[in-house]
């Protein structure tokens, strides 16, 4: 084998690396993981201060058993289930139309009774017309479902009672794995004997969903495929 030929055989061979780097880049896509954003991480309760001992007293609020107690969530750390019941739908249309119609006619004028003209021709006489028109039409709908229960836990405390809470769930499914993240405020009143509060009764709620795997990536657009539908054609 010449010289000629080898070279061209190794040109050969990192072009289809080249290409096979670029595909598998266009595709690849870590995804999210778990525990990756701090704002869904799971918080842990606070250790309570050991309380005293009363010597010679009978009573001793360390050793004290609740006969009856409520076991919604309250404390940092506790956990509430967030029934997911979210339904949305958004409509809207626009039609504009426009129109603008302009004309300007300036008679000769005459000097001592006579028009000024040009081999006969009238010469400080004019006319103008102008015609604009546009019209635009448009119109977007979208719905939205999501239904489920996760169960978070209490972030923080606020001064007027109310519940920061947060948390996620991972599902494991064939081919991919899916996730519910959820974080917000909730209202104790709110909260039922259960243990339980409905999405839409939470301020400031973030839901995320999404998922990673092999399904997941199937139904995104690699990078290189975007940047040329965002370029091409110009």
């Amino acid at each position: 084998m010449n010289k000629r030929a080898m070279s061209t055989g190794i040109r050969a061979a990192a072009l289809a690396a080249g290409l096979a780097l670029l595909g598998g880049c266009a595709t690849f896509n870590p995804g999210p993981t778990r525990g990756n954003n701090p704002d869904f991480t799971p918080v842990m309760p606070v250790a309570p201060k050991p309380t005293a001992q009363n010597n010679g007293a009978i009573y001793q609020s360390a050793d004290s058993v609740q006969l009856f107690s409520d076991q919604r969530a309250r404390h940092i750390g506790d956990i509430l289930t967030v029934v997911l019941d979210e339904n949305t739908n958004a409509n809207k249309s626009a039609d504009t139309s426009t129109s603008r119609d302009t004309s300007v006619d300036v008679s000769a004028p005459t000097i001592l009774g006579a028009g000024v003209t040009y081999n006969g021709n009238p010469v400080l006489s004019t006319s103008l017309a102008g015609k604009n028109a546009f019209a635009g039409k448009g119109s977007s709908s979208q719905s939205n479902q999501l239904s489920g229960t996760i169960s978070v836990t209490v972030a923080n405390v606020l001064s007027n009672g109310n519940l920061v809470v947060q948390g996620e769930k991972w599902i494991a499914l064939n081919q991919g794995r899916e996730y519910v993240r959820f974080r917000g405020i909730v209202r104790p009143a709110d909260i039922t004997p259960q243990d339980t509060v409905l999405s839409t009764q939470v301020a400031n709620s973030e839901i995320e969903y999404g998922g990673r795997g092999v399904l997941n990536e199937a139904n995104r657009e690699g990078w290189l495929a975007k940047f040329f539908n965002t370029w091409w054609p110009l």
